[in-house]
């Protein structure tokens, strides 16, 4: 069977800061979601052992998403635990503001491109974490909003992506 892709609508939504726990790497975009399911993984072990599995969602946030070069991002989990981390594994927040914001199901390509399309269509810019660089984001991310330990088929898990606007 094959999954459907479900794109809900764009909107802009203001969020709080959240804190998180998380594991930043770098990583050809080939083989980057090996890569990022892997340290997923060992997020998730360490967030067991130290009593934080029922706090979330995991996500992976994107620094710099140029396919043609190396991505630089981080897989972590929401929490207010306080943790500093351990190893790799360290603390770090994503920023209050305005974001754009859907939420889609199944191919993570469609929602993303669905996103930006209607950020576009709508005038909307996206803060940089690195001005003129390709893709470069002070903020972005997806957040898995599906327990992964319930339905264990990514692409049948509600997935929102969101991404900080500029001022």
């Amino acid at each position: 069977m094959k999954a459907e892709t479900i794109i809900g609508p764009g909107s802009i939504v203001e969020k709080p800061e959240r804190s998180y726990l998380g594991i930043r790497l770098s990583t050809p975009f080939g083989g980057m979601f090996a890569v990022v399911t892997k340290a997923l993984k060992e997020l998730r072990k360490w967030s067991k052992e130290n009593s934080l599995s029922e706090e979330g969602p995991y996500f992976v946030r994107y620094y710099h998403c140029d396919m043609k070069d190396i991505m630089e991002v981080e897989v972590g989990l929401m929490t207010n635990s306080g943790l500093v981390g351990e190893g790799r594994i360290k603390p770090g927040s994503l920023p209050k503001g305005k974001y754009a914001t859907l939420v889609y199901r199944g191919n993570g390509l469609r929602g993303n491109q669905a996103l930006m399309k209607w950020a576009k269509d709508n005038g909307i810019t996206f803060e940089p974490l690195v001005a003129d660089a390709v893709e470069s984001y002070t903020c972005r991310y997806e957040a898995y909003l599906t327990d992964y330990r319930t339905e264990p088929r990514k692409l049948l898990w509600d997935v929102e992506l969101s991404i900080k606007l500029a001022d």
